[in-house]
């Protein structure tokens, strides 16, 4: 009667755990940088929502004028905010979110300021956006801007 494993069985197991982590690893790493990617098209798609009800609802009120900055304070910063007024003066925020700040030894995907996204490790580059005629975009002709954006 036979109590241990045998030093091949032992091996063959070992040799398939091996197999199993060369596949699973670079699958995970993989999977990082794709949630970094989802996370920054969910950010673009949230700013580009906001700024078609701000036009909406200013049309609605009778205001055509353009909207020049989706900070609140007007330059690029780490809190992205539109703003829309009621109709009685009264702001009220349309889409008020903070994005996730750059280090300086991240590695991962983040947001430079509003304009700027600067992409995940692997991925060399910072895609810039401009908010131009109520309109959010970058430039299409950028590899990584078409990775953000489609």
């Amino acid at each position: 009667m036979r109590k241990a494993f045998t030093m091949i069985e032992l091996v063959f197991v070992i040799v398939v755990i091996g197999i199993l982590a060369g596949i699973a690893i670079p699958r995970f790493a993989a999977t990082r940088g794709d949630a970094e990617i989802s996370s920054a098209k969910a950010t673009i798609a949230a700013i580009r929502s906001s700024l078609a009800n701000e036009r909406q609802l200013r049309v609605l009120r009778g205001d055509f004028t353009a909207i020049s900055s989706i900070d609140n304070d007007g330059i690029a910063s780490t809190a992205v905010s539109t703003f829309s007024a009621d109709k009685d003066g009264n702001s009220k925020s349309v889409l008020e979110t903070t994005i996730p700040v750059c280090s300086s030894d991240d590695d991962k995907g983040c947001w430079v300021d509003s304009l700027h996204y600067r992409m995940p490790a692997g991925i060399a580059g910072v895609v810039t956006f401009t908010l131009a005629n109520g309109q959010f975009n970058c430039d299409v002709a950028d590899a990584n801007c078409r990775k953000l954006t489609q």
